[in-house]
């Protein structure tokens, strides 16, 4: 039997705006805006590439996002960026160094395209489930637009020489260094010493896994794409660009997380002595005076009728050696959501919604007070060793796990898949 191993990554050639018109194409991922939010970004911003992810907003108001109309509107703003020369796409192969400077914090990593071998072969971990409407989204989505221009984030760990390598090349000028609306600083240089690229593919390629930090969604999408396009090549050989995915990598020690809070629409026929007793079976209960921001794992915090308490998951209940079963996520599920609130499925239950760790506890409360919400819960960040534990012991994380931040921009690279 022939046990190679595939290489992981290799060099691409991307799709990307002209230096002086970036920072009027990035805009945030596709998947963290709605389509009414995108549509008032891309107000008198022509360029934006909301126009090519999120295609709705050019389209009447209540067109749903995944209308067939809404891929052919994308396919032909994609066209003309790359018709009028906003979009280029580069003669040669390269890698690209990938860094995000936000609140003083730096992450420095490589842009490459990754191979969907070595993801089916689970060298590329995954660690989330995806929902079939919006992988059935992006697989239109790549299909019409013939292109991935959403950059999957994966993260590996640490490695000292990949570091060494990257700082030598990042005192060079940037082809690009624009700002995301949200406020974080990112810088592009392109490689293109052939000594270099061979260096950091050798270092990458020798790892023993890349982890999917975000974006499953995006990876998952362009495996679907390859088997259509296998199916449609009578020549196909495996070279093809459609056998590869867009993606940056980052070191585990410089991935940031942050919680990812839920909201419910309801306790469930409680009152809120009757609640607070159920919950004081399996975790001690403290009103707090400030809104509550948990500062370890195993806490929680919880706003509800204008009082924010802090929940601490007892100490009997401490040592759960499952990787999935241990995280916060899991244990507010296991011992309060379900049992007390009644919340079975997080994925699919209507009374239940999450926000963003980003968004900070106002929102939180802002969702209580406006009475859209009865209650709130803010958790500690998911580490990334964790993350990394999930996906090594080939385990699923609950979903809504992880909020990472700073989050890649579209537009910047794209990866032609034709």
């Amino acid at each position: 039997m022939n046990h190679h191993k595939p290489v992981l990554v290799k060099s691409f050639r991307a799709l990307r705006p002209i230096p002086e018109k970036a920072s009027e194409v990035i805009a945030p991922p596709y998947d963290v805006l709605n389509s009414d939010e995108a549509r008032e970004r891309a107000t008198d911003k022509p360029l934006s590439f909301l126009h090519v992810s999120k295609p709705e907003i050019d389209l009447p108001v209540d067109t749903p996002f995944d209308a067939p109309e809404v891929y052919n509107q994308g396919s032909k703003n994609l066209s003309r960026l790359i018709s009028e020369k906003i979009l280029i796409e580069e003669d040669e192969y390269s890698l690209y160094i990938y860094e995000i400077s936000t609140n003083g914090c730096k992450q420095t990593g490589v842009a490459f395209a990754a191979s969907l071998e070595a993801y089916d072969l689970n060298l590329i971990k995954k660690h989330e489930h995806t929902s079939p409407r919006k992988e059935a989204d992006r697989v239109q989505n790549i299909s019409t637009l013939n292109a991935q221009t959403g950059p999957v984030l994966l993260t590996y760990k640490s490695n000292m020489h990949l570091k060494e390598i990257l700082s030598k090349i990042i005192v060079q000028d940037p082809i690009y260094d624009v700002y995301a609306d949200e406020g974080p600083r990112h810088k592009i240089w392109k490689l293109s010493n052939v000594d270099e690229i061979d260096s950091i593919l050798q270092i990458i390629n020798n790892m023993d896994a890349l982890f999917i930090a975000d974006g499953h969604h995006r990876s998952a999408a362009a495996a679907r794409v390859r088997d259509q396009r296998k199916q449609g090549n009578a020549n196909h050989n495996g070279r093809e660009n459609y056998n590869y995915f867009l993606a940056v990598a980052f070191p585990h020690s410089e991935m940031n997380i942050l919680g990812y809070n839920r909201v419910v629409k309801g306790i469930n026929n409680h009152t809120q002595e009757s609640l607070l007793q159920a919950i004081n079976l399996s975790f001690d209960v403290e009103l707090s005076p400030v809104p509550f921001k948990p500062s370890k794992p195993k806490q929680f915090g919880m706003y509800i009728e204008g009082m924010w308490y802090k929940l601490e998951l007892k100490q009997t209940l401490h040592n759960i050696a499952d990787p999935v079963k241990s995280l916060d996520v899991s244990l507010l599920h296991d011992y309060l959501l379900e049992p007390i609130l009644g919340i079975k499925d997080e994925r699919t239950d209507q009374r239940i919604d999450f926000v963003g760790g980003a968004k900070g506890l106002q929102a939180l409360a802002a969702k209580v007070d406006s009475k859209e919400m009865v209650a709130a819960f803010s958790l500690y960040p998911t580490s990334i060793d964790d993350l990394i534990s999930v996906a090594k012991a080939g385990k699923v994380m609950p979903p809504k796990s992880t909020w990472f931040e700073p989050k890649l921009l579209d537009g910047l690279l794209s990866h032609r898949i034709d």
